[in-house]
Order: structure tokens, then sequence, then C-alpha cells
């Protein structure tokens, strides 16, 4: 075995790359130390593959540098080998054009970094080399700062292991505390929309034989404002804006009220298109009102700009304004509260759909009247049954609102009964005199 060492040092270089030459001819051995000499490497240079196996088992080898055509064995042998045995040593090989065959072969076996064409170029022999050597080095670093990580993290995780009791049992009784917080808020806020439901009640009992407009409104402004996917903060303004959008009516006369609004006189008119400021107004006092406030304001805007009070048009007016234009004014169609003669569900979508773009946002009509196919094509689909209160069973779903006499809504459509519910329906019948007729499903 025909084996030498170069070896130079610099003092600002203390951890100095050590590249092992492998080549059965001593030339290319000593033109390659010649080259790589003023690098200050530790250089090794072997004759056969053997030999650069000894030399692997005794030093560190940052670089191996093999030959492709050697007796014995191969380049690709020999690579193979050193990716096994070593594979954290970066394997580089030279190869002559003709060895295509023997170059894939190696890659395939020995992973190695890069091939190098004879004759090589010796700049590009160089940067070869010193490239494979960073890399070698930063994935040396990488390696030393993930142990690193993994001991610090097993030294916190015994730390940490007494404080996870403390910080668990802490973290319940945090839980426990903002569950019955939770409960109380729920609490608040269902007494709350209540509490709004009853003030909408009150100025519905207004309206005579036209009563329940407002429930209506805010039922079918609930389903648009979730068939377009509006959020859910939006989609409450929504509602409560629906709820009380004509409370600004609350000081107008009572025929003025139950009167069509085409069939005022141009003074009574006048009177009317003042309720969306009104009712913006009287809620003022109400801090977590005034989004729904804004809608009420607006809700008779026209997308063309012709609507009142502001004559803002587009999309300047808000989307949950514009949403309620178009299911306020269905509504007051088919119930004959916008003109002289009720309208039939049909003519009311012909209304909306001969309005697009004038008074109604175009994409808001698109959207409800889908919701209104599709809704009747359910209700063929689901049969409905009109029961007394004796026959109702928990897990009935109303198919329709519950309404006393009066138009004052008790149960929204969609509310699923339980015993509890059917009990306290049952005691409103003893205390009023009389039973009501609920449609249900399943």
């Amino acid at each position: 075995m025909n084996t030498t060492a170069a070896q130079t040092q610099t003092a600002d270089a203390p951890q100095t790359a050590t590249v092992l030459f492998v080549d059965d001819e001593e030339n290319i051995l000593s033109a390659l130390k010649r080259l790589f000499r003023p690098m200050n490497y530790r250089l090794f240079a072997v004759t056969s593959g053997a030999a650069g196996l000894e030399v692997l088992g005794k030093e560190s080898v940052d670089v191996v540098v093999s030959d492709m055509r050697m007796p014995q064995m191969d380049g690709a042998a020999f690579l193979e080998q050193v990716a096994n045995r070593w594979p954290d040593t970066v394997r580089i090989l030279l190869t002559g054009y003709a060895d295509v065959g023997s170059t894939v072969a190696a890659i395939n076996k020995g992973h190695i970094y890069k091939y190098v064409a004879k004759p090589w170029e010796d700049n590009d022999l160089r940067l070869t080399v010193e490239h494979a050597i960073r890399m070698q080095r930063l994935e040396q670093e990488r390696a030393r700062l993930e142990a690193l990580t993994r001991k610090q993290n097993d030294e916190l995780r015994e730390l940490n292991a007494g404080l996870e009791t403390r910080v668990a049992a802490r973290t319940e009784d945090l839980r426990q505390a903002m569950g019955f917080l939770e409960t109380a808020h729920e609490g608040l806020k269902k007494n709350y929309i209540a509490t709004i439901r009853i003030f909408a009640n009150l100025a519905e009992m207004r309206e005579g034989a036209v009563g329940g407009h407002a429930r209506r409104v805010t039922e079918a402004a609930r389903r648009l404002a979730a068939a377009i996917g509006m959020d859910e903060a939006t989609s409450q303004h929504v509602m409560f804006a629906a709820l009380l959008h004509d409370i600004g009516k609350i000081g107008l006369p009572d025929g003025l009220i139950r009167k069509p609004f085409n069939a005022l006189t141009a003074e009574e008119r006048a009177a009317v298109v003042r309720h969306p400021v009104i009712g913006q107004a009287l809620l003022m006092a109400l801090e977590p009102l005034h989004e729904a406030a804004q809608l009420i304001r607006h809700h008779h805007e026209r997308f063309d700009g012709a609507g009142f009070p502001d004559g803002v048009r587009g999309e300047a007016i808000p989307p949950g304004a514009r949403l309620l234009a178009v299911v306020n004014d269905y509504d007051a169609l088919v119930n004959g509260m916008l003109t002289l003669n009720r309208q039939t569900p049909e003519e009311a979508r012909g209304f909306l759909i001969e309005n697009k773009g004038k008074r109604y946002d175009p994409g808001m009509v698109d959207a409800f009247l889908r919701l209104l196919h599709e809704e009747a094509r359910q209700t063929t689909d689901e049969k409905e049954q009109c029961l007394k209160s004796g026959g109702l069973q928990s897990g009935m779903v109303l198919a329709r609102d519950l309404l006393t006499r009066e138009g004052m809504q008790l149960l929204t459509k969609g509310y699923k009964l339980d015993e509890r519910a059917i009990r306290k329906i049952q005691d409103i019948e003893r205390a009023l005199g009389w039973d009501f007729s609920l449609y249900v499903r399943g």
C-alpha cells in the first residue's frame, strides 16, 4: 500500500478538513496533492480502494475523491462501502467520458455528492471540494444543534414535570370558572334577545290584520343571511334590525301604519319616510344595537340611489340593509303593506326581479329567490301536520311560527319541542282559555 499524507493548519482554522484521494495512478495523486496543498487541508492519497478503506478506518475523513477505473475494486464499489460504513463522509467521483454506465452505478450505490469528468478543470475541482466540505460542516452543525435542542428539551421536560401538574390543576379551576361565566353570559344573551323580541311584539300589536310582519321579516332575514354565508356577528345585527326595523313608526296614527305605502298621500308619505331616522334615534342609548340601528336607517335606501333617508346607492348601502330591503318588501307585497292589493308570492318574486339593480341589490335578489325555491321544494318533500298540544311529542319541530290570536310570536318556525316546552304551551292554553293549532314535522 502506498499511502502519503500532507497536513497544514493555521491558527485561525482549528478544524482543518481532511480529504482522501484514491487513484491507481501515482501521477494523478501527485497532481491532486499539488492542487490542494495550498488549501490547508489534511491530505491523504492512496492507490487502491482497499487502502482507502484502511485510512477511513483510522482517520476521520471529511471528503473522499475517488477515481472510477481501478483494479480489484472500482470506484463504484469503493464508494458504496464508504456510504454504508461512513455515511457522513462526502463522496466525489472522478470519471472519464466513457464511463457513463459505471457513473450511474456509482450514483445509485455510492450516493455520491458529485462526479467530476477527467481531465478536470483545477478551479472547478477545488470549488467542488470546498463546497462539499462546507456542506458537511453545515450538516455537522445542524446535527450538533439538533442534539443540543433534544438535550435542552429533555431538561425542560424534567424541569416542567412538577409544574405541569400544578398548571393542570390551575387550568381545571379556570376552566370551571370560565364555564360558569359562559353559562351566565349565555343566559344574559338569551334574556337580551328575548327583551328585543318583546319590544318587537309590542310594536306589532298595532299592525292589526297584517301583524307579524317584523317576525316574518326577521325569520326570512335569518335564513337569507345563512344562505349567503354572512358571519355570525353581522347576522345577529341583521336579525335585531329586522325585529325593530319599523320601531320608528311607533308614534304614527294606527290608520297610517296600516295603510299601504303606495296609497299614502304626499303629506302622509312625508311622515312615514322619517321612520328609519326615528328608529335609529330611538336606539341611540343602547350601544349593543348601534350596528342594527345603522341598518334600520338604511333599509329603505334603493340600489339606484333613489331611496330614503340619505339617497345612498349601490355598495355604499350596508350589506345588511340591502338584505333587509329585499325580504322586507317581499313580505310587504304578499301582505298588502306596500301596494293596495296583496300580491301572490309569484307576483312578488316578479316584482323583485323587475327591480333588480333599481330598488334592490341584484345579488341579494338572486340569493333570496334561490332560497325561496329551495324552501318550497323542501316543504313539498316534508309533510307537515296540524296538532293540538295534547298530540305533541318531544323531538317534533315546528313547521310554522306559534302565534297568539293577536299575532304575537311565542315560538319560531324550526323550534325543536321538548317535554318542558310542551308543558309551557299547555299552561298558556289553560291561562288564555283556548287551544293552539300547532303545525309540526317529525
